[in-house]
């Protein structure tokens, strides 16, 4: 585990990572203490803790409304895969037919030759 300083709110505090993911946290951190510093413009000094819990909820919040569009869109995904499969399926048994169609009429085009060449 790595040892990383991040701050928020005008404070460090010192976070254990994963090596490589310094980054990553790094930035987490960032993005958390931006929300913090939007609620305090829009709210003034109402107390720390009270102003980690508003950005916690309204992370929250960002995070299911995520998931819910994650999951529209998996739903999508599947109706349009669902379609092909459909559609594919169609195509395969109209080839089908036209493949049947053509041999029947290539038959009768056969026998319509034969008996003009016995005339």
């Amino acid at each position: 585990m790595v040892q990383v300083s991040v701050n928020i709110n005008g404070r460090a505090y010192r976070m254990a990572c994963e090596d490589g993911q310094e980054d990553h946290l790094l930035s987490l951190a960032r993005k958390f203490d931006m929300t913090i510093s939007q609620l305090k413009e829009s709210f003034g000094e109402i107390g720390d803790q009270r102003l980690t819990v508003m950005a916690g909820i309204m992370m929250v919040d960002e995070l299911n409304e995520l998931k819910k569009r994650v999951k529209g869109l998996e739903e999508e995904v599947e109706a349009l895969r669902d379609a092909r499969t459909a559609v594919l399926e169609k195509t395969e048994g109209d080839q089908e037919t036209i493949a049947s169609r053509i041999d029947r009429a290539s038959e009768q085009l056969e026998k319509l030759a034969d008996i003009l060449l016995k005339s």
